[in-house]
């Protein structure tokens, strides 16, 4: 019997034991949404006419990049039958699938889909194998108890390693290899295999019907017609349209105006009972009265206790986005709120450069989301933008005992410092094992230090090393990746926070400190950032009518200089032989004049300088376009 001969559409009041909550993970270009693509295709939510790649990623940066940035829920009907003889009926079961981002940076959203979830698809491309986020996820599904179901993905391309990797990821798991599904996303192959055993081996959602109602917001969108559409995962009671509901954390009480379910496009539906995963419409505004983690109860037969919710994503980078026509500061303000009514992780604030004007001191969840954030708004609202270096946010004890979070190095505080401390990630790399020295050599240079290592196979290794998080935003991954030809993946976490020698450097022209250049590094790293910076700014800054010298200073104290030569009139070109007193004379009237105006003049460093010595790669290329 073909797949598309077994739909039965659903119930219309769907019992806890037909619903199967489940989750695909794995690491990035893996091919989740590939196969989520053949699952709707292979249950019929989507006709083989409206079908096209990546269906449920609706962004177009999602579809040209061919990545996942947020996750999306969607219900499908599938039917089995029963477990006795070949006669036995089918029997109609309910799939919420959530396709999960693959990408280290947005983790938090893979957490939200987890926590809504009874089991979890665990991908593997049969072409890679197993790589850091594969490991960050498994672990994630592991501290939530779900089911987890191997499977190998992209088994028809000619590279796939099906036997060896079956392997790998059952010694990972810990099940048998011939546990391992072995499935092909692009062709469909062994996909209604998985369905089945999702539907066999995934336990049912567990609530209390007759109890007041409890849903868990997972997530929520800004639509510009219907105002906030909040997704939620019902764990007990039922919610009903023009029932009021009340948000547990801030007690703020609305109206149900629509409720539904999403498959994949939204319907409308009687309500969401036990296990239920759907959509509700309040008519808010605004996103905060509808935060990710929160329990959503009835007003009139409330819920005394509120479900487990996460943890706010906490920003790991802090990066200056300013538009670089200075008019246009109020159109990037408008864009950034309504970026945020998308995206939870968004955090900014109003900052003002004196090289670059007005702008806001954004934070990311590292340089993947920053380059996102920085490409939608450039794409969405028309801007062009200039993004200055990435840093991290310091906490510096002063003796005094005062303590200055700084998230800008012009934030640095001057006077007696007592000691500085900075984030710590815990990363793991696996990589092939002949890569292992260049790895060390890396991760050494960056202040790392070795915890462990553990060899999956004889060909691979994982390594797991704490690092500074100021060491690794910035080009550490673009190093791993050359040092080991694109074998090696990584991964990383929080960790806490380390005591470090860390300085701050100013850049000094002609004497005055220039803010915009100023930056934290660590002592031993200081001086090479002072020779880079002065030596940049020498090429870029244009010659003036006297010398300007450029310094790097700790303090006090000057680590680098170098220095712009005056732009020379040839005063002698008049003298054509006489006494070289002559000579002398005009020389020595030129150099007072360059003095006196020395004395007097300001170095003015042109836009197009500050925009190539302070931007990421990229920035500066499209300034001078």
């Amino acid at each position: 019997m073909s797949p598309l001969a077994r739909h039965v559409p659903p119930p219309a009041a769907t019992p806890p034991e037909v619903i199967r909550n489940f989750c695909i993970i794995a690491h990035i270009d893996h091919g989740k949404s590939t196969l989520a693509d053949r699952m709707l295709q292979i249950t019929g939510v989507v006709s083989e006419r409206a079908m096209r790649a990546q269906y449920l990623d609706r962004m177009d940066i999602e579809r040209e990049r061919g990545i996942t940035i947020k996750s999306q829920a969607v219900r499908m009907p599938w039917a089995v039958r029963g477990s006795g003889d070949g006669e036995s009926e089918l029997t109609s079961y309910v799939l919420n699938m959530i396709d999960t981002p693959g990408h280290v940076d947005f983790t938090y959203e893979v957490s939200r889909s987890l926590a809504a979830c009874e089991g979890a698809v665990l991908l593997v491309d049969a072409a890679q194998g197993i790589e850091a986020q594969t490991l960050a996820n498994l672990y994630l599904a592991m501290q939530n108890d779900l089911t987890i179901i191997p499977v190998l993905n992209k088994i028809d391309l000619p590279a796939a390693q099906p036997e060896k990797y079956a392997e790998e990821l059952a010694g990972l798991i810990g099940c048998e290899v011939d546990e391992v599904l072995q499935v092909s996303g692009k062709t469909g192959h062994g996909v209604t295999e998985l369905l089945d055993r999702i539907v066999h081996e995934l336990p049912p959602p567990v609530g209390q019907a007759q109890a007041p109602p409890r849903a868990m917001i997972f997530d929520s969108v800004y639509d510009t017609y219907r105002g906030v559409v909040t997704y939620v995962r019902v764990v007990d009671g039922h919610l009903s349209p023009r029932e009021r509901i009340t948000m547990m954390s801030t007690k703020a009480t609305h109206e149900l105006l629509e409720i539904g379910v999403i498959s994949p496009e939204p319907l409308r539906s009687d309500g969401l009972g036990v296990g239920e995963v759907g959509y509700l419409i309040t008519g808010v505004k605004d996103v905060r009265q509808s935060k990710v983690g929160d329990t959503i109860t009835g007003s009139r037969n409330m819920a005394t206790e509120a479900l487990g919710g996460y943890l706010d994503p906490r920003p790991m980078v802090f990066s200056g986005l300013y538009p670089i026509d200075g008019s246009d500061y109020p159109t990037l303000r408008d864009a950034l709120d309504k970026l945020k009514l998308n995206d939870a992780a968004l955090v900014y604030e109003p900052e003002t450069s004196v090289a670059l004007g007005f702008g806001f001191r954004v934070g990311f969840l590292g340089m993947l989301h920053l380059e996102i954030i920085r490409e939608r708004l450039e794409r969405e609202s028309g801007l062009d933008l200039i993004a200055t270096l990435p840093n991290v946010e310091y906490l510096v004890a002063m003796e005094d005992g005062t303590q200055v979070v700084v998230t800008n190095p012009s934030e640095f505080p001057s006077g007696r410092i007592a000691e500085v401390t900075e984030p710590v990630v815990r990363a793991t790399i696996l990589t092939p094992s002949e890569y292992i020295g260049a790895v060390m050599e890396l991760c050494q240079s960056r202040r790392g230090s070795l915890q462990g290592m553990d060899y999956l196979s004889p060909e691979r290794v994982e390594m797991r090393y704490t690092l500074p998080l100021a060491e690794i935003v910035f080009d550490f991954f673009d190093a791993l990746k050359s040092r080991t030809r694109g074998y090696a993946s990584f991964e990383y976490e929080p960790d806490g926070e380390q005591s470090a020698d860390l300085v701050k450097v100013d850049i000094l022209l002609q004497g005055d400190q220039v803010d915009a250049f100023s930056a934290i590094v660590h002592k031993e790293k200081a001086y090479a950032y002072g020779v880079m910076m002065a030596g940049k700014l020498r090429e870029l800054i244009p010659r003036q009518q006297y010398e300007v010298p450029i310094q790097a200073a700790i303090g006090a104290r000057v680590i680098a200089r170098e220095t712009i030569r005056a732009i020379r009139k040839d005063v002698l070109a008049k003298c054509y032989g006489g006494d070289i007193s002559r000579k002398r004379k005009l020389l020595e009237k030129q150099k007072e004049g360059k003095k006196r105006m020395k004395m007097v003049g300001t170095v003015e460093v042109p836009q197009e300088a500050f925009i190539a010595a302070l931007s990421q790669d990229g920035s500066a290329d499209r300034a001078k376009k």
